[in-house]
């Protein structure tokens, strides 16, 4: 596989066809299967080693990913999809039967209707392909283990039908103290082809992961602690009545793609999603002196930790949560001439529907901690007597867009999505009811000019549309919490330049852009969880894949300007949101050579600048920089038969640092660790 096969500068969930990454005026990433596996990535968090644009935002052991892009976190109830239709990501998701992940960057607006304004991420699974034998074991030296089998073939007289299996078991295990757990895997797809003009194809996919997850460290006081401090492999959630987070999930879908002649194509798509979890911790959440109810405010760290390292430790339980997506698509494309224009179309209408089934919670003290015995016990709290909010959505989306061939060297593209939203909350304990409905709609433009070969300069303007919920904390926390507010519209412009090339033996797709977003922001104020300004975030954003001979290299990078606008909070109007770095640039970089097996060598760097730790902007992450190794060799057996050895190292050189400081359930600062140094090795056989 090509280096350009491997990584594209496009994605399908854009919804702009099938043409070169150049000629899309937007920016988007694909990233192949074998690019996962040479890059180390084992989850969705890990894809932000791959593009500058994309950093963490809360990613812990043995829990949900979050990620961030440009600046902004992405919603893990609206900005994820999986064959193009919406799921949930509160959950873990198994890659070991996807065959690419793709980020879509900016404002959807077009493409989801409803979600957070950095972005989607979609995930694409394998598919029959043909004859596929193919099994591996990875192994680390923190003990976790990995296997995984990919069978497909085809089967009938023209090979009408079509099978891929995939399976997975693995032992879990990090550096860090208490995270053993286990996964198992299971996917099935199929196909049938019934005809040249008619495809049926289904799958599902069923998946457990049982894993403790991390806590994070915290603020002391008004201080930050030196990374260097405390053990990264320290783990506050280990007391004797710690539970692993149980994470279940099973989901699918089925699509009928029927081709109406040679212009016109229509494609019909049902997914469903059923997600299960034990949601357990030992977690703390700031520091408040219990023992002196006369005790003022001024000894109480609400968001952080004191500072002589004394926090509460809560026992958090929500048990047998359930998760319901289902959805319907269909799509209609094709192209015809107007006015003397071709116009390629795209129709679109898509009925969603999401629901949750949380049961009452335990969100309940334990007892005081100090970080000099972080693993005293403290008795356990687990009465279930929180209520939890449950949730209802269900939407109408309604969606045309139209590429427009103005001129040779010019095309132009509009778009609207129409939503209808109806939205339904209520808390286990039957209080707290709100009902919303809203019809909104989401426009997309854009303009490209090829003033060059395989070279185009665009600029596009879009709108975004998200909902938000206020956050579900301690009793009495907030006067709305759990309840839905109205849906929030943010607007983006972006300016930017395409490329390809290929010429005597060098090949490269290239790219840089210009964008802003500003985004309503909501924010506690007083009691209550309500819109507070907005957020407006600036920045350059460049990229580079290509491949010279021996050589291939790759690079992105983002700079970025963040602020707060229009707040009724005191000192945050003008100051820069926290936990987005000021910059960040990956690179990557392989040489291949016969030993006699082909093997490559790689090294990527991962580089973020600065980060503001608190609201304020008093106090800020120091800039990091982490390399990572690896070798691939390839040893053929046979014609049909080859062993893909791997060996990684991830955090070649033992870096210490403060990762991330996300603000999380609440306004809580939390400080996460770069992972010490962990060596992989891993063997593939193809037979």
């Amino acid at each position: 596989m090509t280096a350009a096969a491997k990584r594209q500068a496009k994605a399908s969930i854009a919804g702009l066809g099938e043409g070169p990454a150049w000629q899309q005026p937007v920016q988007a990433q694909t990233f192949s299967d074998e690019m996962l596996k040479d890059a180390q990535v084992k989850r969705l968090a890990d894809l932000t080693k791959l593009d500058a644009s994309v950093t963490d935002s809360y990613n812990s052991v043995g829990y949900w990913d979050y990620l961030s892009v440009r600046g902004f976190t992405l919603d893990n109830g609206y900005n994820y999809r999986r064959e193009g239709l919406p799921v949930s990501a509160e959950t873990r998701f198994p890659l070991e039967n996807k065959a690419s992940l793709e980020v879509l960057k900016g404002t959807s607006g077009l493409q989801s209707g409803v979600s957070a304004p950095g972005g989607l991420v979609n995930m694409l699974v394998k598919r029959p392909e043909g004859r596929v034998r193919s099994a591996g074991v990875s192994v680390d030296d923190a003990g976790e283990v990995r296997t995984q089998i990919d069978l497909g073939d085809r089967f009938g007289l023209q090979g009408e039908f079509g099978v891929r299996v995939n399976a997975a078991v693995a032992k879990l295990n990090t550096h860090v103290d208490n995270t053993e757990g286990h996964s198992r895997l299971l996917a099935v797809a199929a196909d049938w082809r019934l005809s040249p003009d008619t495809l049926i194809e289904a799958e599902i996919e069923h998946s457990y992961t049982s894993q403790p997850s991390l806590a994070g460290m915290s603020l002391l006081g008004n201080t930050l602690p030196s990374a260097r401090a405390y053990s990264r492999n320290l783990n506050l959630n280990n007391q004797p009545w710690s539970q692993p987070v149980e994470m279940t999930g099973t989901t699918g879908t089925a699509r009928w793609t029927q081709k109406l002649n040679s212009d016109w194509t229509s494609v019909v798509t049902y997914g469903e999603q059923h997600l299960r979890m034990n949601d357990r911790m030992a977690f703390p959440f700031g520091w408040t002196d219990y023992g002196d109810p006369l005790d003022d405010d001024d000894d109480a760290y609400y968001y952080n930790f004191k500072g002589d390292g004394t926090f509460d430790l809560y026992d958090y339980r929500s048990e047998n949560e359930k998760r319901l997506t289902r959805a319907l698509k269909g799509e209609l494309r094709g192209a015809l001439s107007l006015g003397g224009m071709r116009h390629e179309l795209r129709l679109e209408v898509m009925r969603a529907l999401y629901s949750t089934d949380l049961k009452p919670q335990a969100y309940n003290y334990s007892g005081e901690m100090n970080l000099s015995s972080p693993y005293a016990p403290q008795p356990a709290a687990p009465t279930m007597n929180d209520a939890s909010p449950n949730r209802s959505e269900r939407s109408t989306e309604l969606a045309i867009q139209d590429t427009i061939h103005l001129a040779e060297d010019w095309k132009a593209w509009i778009g609207l999505r129409h939503t209808r939203l109806n939205r339904y909350s209520i808390e286990t304990d039957g209080n707290k009811e709100v009902r919303i409905q809203q019809s909104l709609n989401t426009p997309w433009a854009a303009l490209g000019w090829t003033f060059a070969p395989k070279t185009q300069a665009y600029v596009s303007w879009g709108e975004g549309l998200e909902t938000k919920a206020a956050p579900r904390l301690m009793e009495d926390a907030l006067d709305n919490s759990g309840q839905i507010l109205p849906a929030l519209k943010s607007r983006q412009i972006e300016l930017g330049v395409k490329g390809q090339y290929a010429h005597d033996g060098v090949s490269a797709q290239w790219g840089t852009n210009l964008f802003e977003i500003r985004r309503p922001q909501a924010e506690t104020v007083g009691n209550t969880y309500q819109l507070d300004g907005d957020a407006r975030h600036r920045g350059i954003e460049g990229f580079w894949q290509g491949r010279m001979g021996a050589w291939g290299m790759g690079g992105s990078v983002m700079f970025i300007d963040a602020e707060r606008r229009g707040s009724q909070l005191e000192g945050v109007s003008g100051k820069n949101p926290v936990n987005v770095p000021e910059r960040a640039i990956k690179l990557s970089g392989s040489y291949s050579f016969h030993t006699p097996w082909v093997t490559t060598i790689q090294a990527d760097v991962v580089h973020e600048g600065q980060r503001w730790v608190d609201t304020a902007n008093t106090i800020r992450l120091p800039s990091w920089t982490r390399v990572d190794l690896g070798v691939r060799a390839v040893q053929p057996l046979s014609a049909q038969r080859s062993i893909t050895w791997r060996l990684g190292v991830v955090n070649a050189f033992n870096k210490r640092a403060w990762k991330e400081a996300p603000s999380m359930f609440g306004g809580h600062t939390y400080l996460f660790q770069m992972p010490e140094r962990t060596l992989t090795a891993s063997a593939q056989i193809d037979f």
